[in-house]
């Protein structure tokens, strides 16, 4: 299995930025997949979530309102859109399948 996250960088508070993920060697079409992230000194936090068919859409309170995930199955890709971005976003965000985890990108939001 692996996953590999780009699209990370620097954004302004209020901006947007859109990370990916691609997936290999797993049964991407039909497995759910999910977003998290950390940030300095603090745990690893559930970001949002969607099933296999884009069906069913989770989000953490935080983000709700604010992010949208998506997939493309056809690309075996994953996407966070990230909208009206706030400093506290800051964190390195990771691509989660079952047990397994991408790298992570780096997302920093500042002025």
């Amino acid at each position: 299995v692996q996953l590999v996250e780009s699209g990370g960088g620097l954004v302004r508070p209020g901006g947007s930025l859109r990370v990916s993920c691609v997936g290999s060697g797993f049964p991407f079409h039909s497995s759910d997949m999910n977003w998290f992230r950390q940030a300095p000194g603090q745990e690893r936090e559930f970001v949002a979530g969607i099933s296999w068919n884009a069906n069913r859409k989770t989000y953490s309170d935080s983000v709700k309102g604010r992010f949208t995930i998506s997939r493309d199955n056809a690309k075996k890709e994953v996407y966070l859109q990230m909208d009206s971005l706030k400093p506290e976003d800051t964190a390195v965000y990771y691509c989660n399948v079952v047990k397994f985890w991408g790298r992570g990108t780096q997302v920093t939001v500042s002025s």
